[in-house]
């Protein structure tokens, strides 16, 4: 059975620049069946999935439905569900924890101050406190949002689940065609073509401020240029701490894009990205006969800048 995974896998179309984007992400529990879009097809109230999804937009703020790996009978409505929020941007990269009772509640929050990374109104609507555990990881599974996220996805975080803790399921982290795809938060880099094996390895490395390369698609806090420039500079300057690198300008606009980075020391590169088209043509999902050409990431040239050049 051919599935858009096992062609992109095929065709070894590139994983850097390809992750969701988002700066801050709202994690609320929701057992039971996910629709296609969750928020507003699945046991959560539509009327409150599609309320969070408007008041979300524009802030900077992604919202997902986790849940335990697992099986997901219908249990009927939870007592009490687990909330997460995460800001990912370096410098200022936060991981806050809260249970409610009701998830309406979730409307009171400050969408703008958590997008621009404040949890003020998270800590106080909620009662939240800091995510006392090791970094999450979160499996995307949503079989209905394609068919490769639920065959690879579940299998890869039942296994996570059984050995290491922080393990959930996630409606979508985008490009089913890179299945089994993983967020790992609080920082916010996605992986795909994910196995359990390397998964550790890097949840390992993040508990120690490291962030792996191998198989990573970027950190959600930076656009699709910025993310290929900042693991291209991690890559040539062999930098692997978590926060050491930010993306401070992008210049451009689509095909080409000139991306400054900068290093916590002074250091800063200019990283020269381009857009091309991913062919032949090929599924980019599972769930459609359409081939298409995916757009994908292409780092042309890394160039540290002189102490001179920094001056002028």
């Amino acid at each position: 059975m051919s599935t858009c995974s096992t062609v992109a896998r095929e065709l070894d179309e590139p994983l850097s620049g390809t992750a969701a984007t988002a700066r801050t992400w709202l994690l609320l529990e929701q057992p039971g069946p996910w629709g296609a879009k969750a928020l507003t097809s699945s046991h959560l109230d539509p009327a409150l999935g599609r309320a969070l999804e408007a008041a979300a937009k524009g802030t900077g703020v992604r919202v997902a439905l986790i849940r335990r790996p697992g099986r997901h009978a219908d249990c009927g409505t939870p007592t009490t569900r687990q909330v997460y929020a995460a800001h990912t941007a370096p410098g200022n990269a936060w991981l806050q924890s809260a249970t409610v009772r009701d998830p309406r509640a979730l409307l009171d929050l400050d969408f703008a101050a958590l997008g621009r990374g404040a949890h003020h109104t998270f800590d106080s609507a909620l009662d939240a406190r800091p995510h006392a555990g090791g970094p999450l990881a979160l499996v995307c599974t949503n079989g209905k949002r394609d068919r490769c996220c639920a065959l690879l996805g579940r299998p890869l975080a039942a296994e996570l689940a059984s050995e290491v803790e922080g393990v959930w399921e996630v409606t979508h982290l985008g490009g089913h065609r890179f299945s089994p795809t993983l967020l790992v938060l609080p920082h916010g880099y996605a992986y795909g073509r994910a196995e359990a094996h390397a998964v550790k390895e890097v949840l390992h490395g993040v508990q120690e401020g490291r962030i792996p390369v191998e198989g990573c698609r970027g950190r959600s806090a930076w656009e699709r240029p910025g993310q290929a420039a900042e693991l291209a500079v991690r890559t040539a300057a062999r930098e692997y701490s978590a926060d050491a690198l930010s993306v401070v300008r992008t210049d451009g606009a689509a095909p080409r894009w000139q991306v400054t980075v900068a290093h916590a020391d002074g250091r800063r590169w200019r990283v020269e990205v381009a857009q091309g088209s991913a062919l032949p043509p090929r599924p980019e999902s599972c769930g459609t006969s359409i081939l298409g050409s995916p757009a994908w990431m292409e780092v042309l040239t890394v160039h540290e800048l002189s102490m001179t050049a920094l001056a002028s």
